[in-house]
């Protein structure tokens, strides 16, 4: 993982936010409308994420050490959750306003100006989160991930917002305006959602997903075919690493160096499905019964 790189693509999602804050607040103040202001409401979202995901990111890359040995990788995980939590409490407040104007319609000035503004804001979020979202899956940075994927969303509400601010314009129908902003807020709240619950299966010890696990069981099968068994396969991910444990079974009369030789093999070939993978090994001898137990 190229640390110094994940940081400088953070600060960036940091400064993207700041620029969107400004660019949509101006064109909420211009026009007045309560979508546009969701909108806003939904970048200041990403800019306390985004600082959190900075703070989360530098003690999830700190190495391991003697009060944890496995590392610190499932801090991206807490970033992940955290983000999802700061989604819903800005899905209560744009909902509230939603609804507050939905009862008395207000409206648009300006809608031209506005329109043109977000749109600006939103090219820039768009950039940022493709950009978040392929160093993310190609880093395994669930922090990354989770940071694109909220940017992407947010260009998803802002095209929302802007049809609907443009709606408004041409028909005059003003209730158009707060409908839109709830229909953001059902958005954020789905999107809240699929973090919390990624975050949540990461800090359970979720498996990992099923290609990686095909990657797995297409090697055992190699060596299945030449007489070793295997069994009490486990596996669970962890930040950016993915931890496996498998118990390998051979004839009880093979040498110590016989079976250690198998087992690097094993491991050498596991690692090169999953380089980024840990991976614990335990030889046992076949024919003792007290083998098979998990």
């Amino acid at each position: 993982m190229n640390r110094e790189r994940l940081f400088r693509l953070l600060w960036l999602s940091i400064a993207a936010a700041i620029a969107t804050i400004a660019l949509k607040t101006a064109a909420w103040l211009l026009t007045g409308s309560v979508g546009l202001l969701s909108d806003a409401a939904e970048s200041g979202v990403n800019l306390v994420a985004a600082v959190v995901a900075m703070g989360a990111l530098r003690w999830a890359t700190k190495p391991a050490d003697e009060g944890h040995a496995y590392g610190h990788a499932k801090a991206e995980y807490l970033s992940a959750g955290v983000e999802g939590a700061l989604i819903f409490v800005a899905a209560v407040g744009i909902g509230v306003t939603a609804i507050t104007r939905l009862l008395d319609p207000q409206p648009i000035d300006d809608a031209g100006i506005g329109v043109a503004i977000s749109a600006i804001a939103s090219i820039i979020n768009l950039g940022v989160g493709l950009l978040l979202l392929r160093a993310g899956r190609r880093e395994r940075s669930i922090v990354l991930e989770a940071d694109g994927k909220h940017l992407i969303t947010d260009v998803w509400t802002s095209a929302a917002v802007i049809s609907g601010v443009a709606a408004v314009a041409i028909t005059g129908w003003d209730p158009l305006d707060p409908l839109i902003a709830l229909a953001v807020t059902v958005n954020i709240i789905l999107t809240g959602g699929s973090l919390i619950r990624r975050s949540v299966g990461g800090l359970m010890d979720r498996a990992l997903g099923e290609p990686e696990l095909a990657a797995i069981q297409e090697v055992l099968r190699g060596y299945e075919a030449r007489g070793v068994q295997f069994h009490a396969l486990r596996t669970r991910q962890a930040g950016a690493i993915a931890f496996v444990s498998v118990h390998v079974l051979v004839p009880g009369a093979w040498s110590v160096q016989r079976g250690h030789d198998l087992l690097e093999d094993v491991e050498s070939d596991l690692r090169k499905q999953l380089p980024y993978g840990t991976f614990f090994t335990h030889l046992e001898p076949r024919e003792d019964p007290r083998s098979f137990e998990p």
